[in-house]
């Protein structure tokens, strides 16, 4: 086995990312390792880049499943250039903008009401008279819809 390939731990210590998490994304089938004779994992140092756009992109409020879907487009499932990320996360960018407005909703609303719905409060009453809410839907409806 190459000289070159990173323990768990090292693409840990490296990529900032948990051994626990660095498994569960093996598991998804966002990075790949290979094993040695004792079955344990091993990382090309590539990974380290594909971890990076992982991380970067789930803290962006990107869903995993989204992610994946993304390192799968790329051809061979190669490591993420400067170019792939400008394009992905160009077409992220309504997924963005949402984020962006609820949290200026959440900001901007947050010693007020937070729109359950739920009555058990009596400012709620003020907020939602009769319950008008639950005919929007479920949950937070007046922070969580545009």
């Amino acid at each position: 086995m190459p000289a070159d390939l990173l323990t768990i731990g090292e693409l840990s210590a490296r990529s900032g990312v948990a051994p626990s998490a660095l498994r569960f994304y093996e598991k998804l089938g966002l990075i790949r390792a290979t094993r040695t004779g004792g079955n344990q994992r091993r990382y090309e140092r590539t990974e380290l880049r594909r971890v990076a756009f992982i991380r970067i992109s789930a803290q962006l409020g990107i869903p995993l499943e989204t992610i994946k879907e993304a390192l799968a487009s790329l051809p061979a499932n190669r490591t993420p250039t400067r170019a792939d990320w400008a394009r992905l996360s160009k077409g992220w960018r309504g997924h963005l903008d949402h984020q962006i407005a609820l949290l200026e909703r959440l900001r901007d609303t947050l010693s007020g009401c937070i729109g359950c719905g739920c009555l058990s409060l009596k400012s709620c009453s003020l907020a939602n008279t009769d319950d008008r809410l639950a005919t929007k839907g479920p949950g937070p409806v007046i922070l969580t819809r545009p």
